[in-house]
């Protein structure tokens, strides 16, 4: 087996198999059929991802098509929003169908089933007809209405699209067989009656065509080649291929190719809920501001958080084509928001909780434009000049008047650079009434070849921009908040989700504008919002710079067989970091992430004596080295100053073969 080959999904190996047993390439045509009753989530972007990209591996058409069969929820709002979000994450379809474009069709084709006796007017209450299907165990019983004549059913199916009778008075229902094994197979229901306006065909159809009826002709209409769809229509695949072997006879030169339903595994992500009622829940409830709330999974409100297309599309290509249901760490989809905007974003500087600092040997009024670098990643990104003055803002958490060795930042008596700017030493703090801090008094050094171990972002005072930031959290504290049958999902919101604060940018950001992105040093990626305006600027934050979950999983309970385990559980943080760097390598990308939060959060616990040693690591052992880097990074994202034991490391990982420690390299 060639390595291409090993390469394919098992949906592409269905489609090559089908074309070697003589389906010409050119038959091949896929579609992304959503029902416009919700805008669009992140669970919706592995489908579209699976057709879209199959149309562009194989150059072969994709359709837009909304199954817009159920007009008491389904809104113009809904195809207008899902438009835009299949077309901002890059995917162009070939045609934009709509399941009413077919009523009359689907309606002549139930004529024609009543007329062969396979379809019939069913005339009881929803409540009797649960009760004859029986049960997965026990067989269904023939309800009284199912052996009316052809005649009678006619008539009657004629004078429920005329709108004669009342919503529920009755059904047409297939007459497969009320025995079947499969439920679905039980004389399912082809039409109800809405009196209903619909948002294309507005009052024309009084009846409406069920999903299992619509959906698979649909597809035959438009001679659609693979129909593909998430594991839970697994079952629905026989009454699928039931429907469109009865239609097939009636137009087999036009119509000659029988679709073929597949399933794949749909995306689940942790700590999100992916239904569309529930998600619909949130918004009347005004516990999110509508479905573009950056808290939202939706691709909206991941769009306005400040998620790039490239990011989604990456994180949709990691999670792989499954034939399984399984739940994929929402750490990894931030991981790829993290890797893409590491590449793209600006870097500047913001103070979120500033407290003031004032240089007490610098000239008052006295004004320097220091330069800055844009973003390292990108050459061509170039530089900025940032003011620096006699005041300045850093953050609250930057300094302690007493602190540890571990403690890379400010405290009284200790020196600190000031990124793009001069070395400070703290020597006085003033305080308020109430004991708080509310000004650090420093003096500078010219000299900024001497060597400190902390780095600080900071703004000017006089120039600082006020901004107002909305620092978003994860929606719910619970991985699957949504899986408990004795508990509402409510439940389990987190009341932390948004915090809203003023902040100080430096003045470069005057000019920003909604939807551009920055990484604001040191503290995460964050974007303008599109409520801003050029007197009131709003930043979403879109993600930190690390996960900062980890921490807050509680830990497992030890029992009894697992006390020989917490001598482990005690060891050293490096030691630790160095077990989970053996095996990094080897694990596939979401296990890769959740072991990356992890050495990230015990990293705060490692002195820079600490690592040093691990700088040294053998080259084979190339899942330590990464360990090492990635702790790297926090003790640098934390305020430890660069030398030139910490260079060489980076500048060798550069040179390595390995891509993984390339990738984190090149984020330091």
């Amino acid at each position: 087996m060639s390595e291409e080959t090993k390469s394919l999904n098992f949906i592409e190996h269905i489609i090559e198999d089908d074309l070697a047993n003589g389906l010409d390439k050119s038959k091949l045509r896929f579609r992304f059929p959503p029902e416009p009753n919700g805008y669009l989530h992140i669970g919706h972007t592995k489908a579209i991802g699976i057709s879209f990209g199959l149309g562009e591996k194989y150059n072969a058409p994709v359709n837009l098509r909304f199954d817009d069969t159920n007009p008491a929820k389904e809104e113009q709002e809904y195809v207008d929003a899902i438009k835009n979000d299949v077309s901002w994450l890059g995917y162009k379809w070939a045609n934009e169908l709509y399941s009413s474009d077919y009523f009359q069709q689907l309606y002549d084709w139930a004529v024609m089933l009543i007329k062969e006796d396979k379809a019939y007017v069913d005339s009881q209450s929803s409540e009797a007809m649960a009760e004859q299907k029986g049960t997965p165990t026990q067989p269904g019983v023939d309800g009284p209405y199912r052996n009316r004549s052809v005649a009678e059913n006619l008539d009657l199916f004629e004078r429920m699209k005329n709108g004669e009778f009342d919503e529920g008075s009755h059904v047409l229902r297939a007459k497969i067989d009320m025995q079947h094994p499969n439920m679905l197979m039980r004389d399912p229901i082809m039409y109800r009656i809405l009196k209903k306006s619909h948002h294309r065909t507005g009052n024309n159809w009084c009846i409406y065509p069920m999903y299992d009826w619509t959906h698979g002709e649909s597809d035959y209409i438009e001679q659609i080649s693979h129909s593909l769809c998430s594991l839970e229509f697994k079952p629905h695949r026989e009454l699928y291929d039931w429907f469109k072997e009865q239609v097939y006879k009636y137009q087999p030169e036009t119509l000659p190719l029988l679709p073929k339903q597949r399933e794949f595994a749909r995306l689940n992500l942790s700590y999100t809920i992916m239904s569309k009622r529930k998600l619909l829940k949130l918004v009347q409830d005004g516990v999110v501001n509508g479905w573009d709330d950056p808290r939202m999974p939706t691709i909206s409100g991941l769009r306005r958080r400040g998620y790039t297309p490239e990011s989604i599309r990456n994180f949709i290509e990691k999670v792989g084509v499954a034939k399984r249901d399984n739940v994929i760490d929402v750490s990894l989809l931030e991981f790829c928001i993290r890797e893409d905007l590491n590449k793209t974003a600006l870097r500047v500087m913001a103070v979120l909780d500033p407290v003031k600092v004032v240089i007490t040997n610098y000239p008052e009024g006295k004004v320097e434009w220091m330069e800055a670098e844009n973003n390292q990643e990108d050459e061509s990104a170039g530089y900025r000049k940032v003011p620096f003055s006699r005041e300045i803002y850093i953050e609250k958490d930057d300094f302690k008047e007493e602190a540890s060795n571990k403690f890379f930042r400010l405290k009284l008596g200790g020196e600190v650079r000031l990124k793009n700017a001069y070395i400070i030493q703290a020597n006085h703090v003033v305080k308020d009434d109430h004991g708080n801090i509310v000004e650090i008094q420093c003096t500078y050094s010219e000299d900024t070849s001497k060597k400190v171990k902390g780095t600080l972002h900071w703004v000017s005072a006089e120039h600082a921009v006020k901004v107002e930031v909305r620092e978003y959290d994860r929606l719910f504290m619970d991985e699957a908040p949504d899986t408990y049958e004795d508990r509402d999902f409510m439940e389990f919101l987190n009341p932390n989700s948004l915090k809203i604060i003023e902040a100080f940018v430096e003045p470069s950001l005057l000019d920003a504008k909604p939807g551009e992105r920055f990484q604001f040093q040191r503290l995460g990626y964050f974007n303008v919002d599109d409520d801003s305006t050029p007197n009131h600027l709003i930043f979403n934050k879109t993600v930190g710079l690390r996960d900062s979950w980890a921490k807050q999983k509680p830990k497992p309970q030890v029992n009894q067989n697992q006390q020989k385990n917490q001598g482990q559980q005690q060891r050293k943080a490096i030691n630790v970091i160095q077990q989970l760097g053996k095996k990094y390598t080897n694990y596939p990308e979401d296990k890769q992430a959740k072991v990356k939060a992890e050495i990230q959060e015990l990293a705060k616990e490692v002195s820079y004596d600490e690592l040093e040693p691990l700088f040294g690591t053998a080259a084979k052992k190339v899942g330590t080295r990464i360990a090492a880097m990635l702790t790297l990074k926090v003790l640098l994202d934390n305020g430890l100053e660069r030398n030139e034991a910490i260079n060489e490391f980076i500048e060798n990982a550069l040179e390595d073969s390995n891509d993984l420690l390339v990738g984190e390299a090149k984020t330091i």
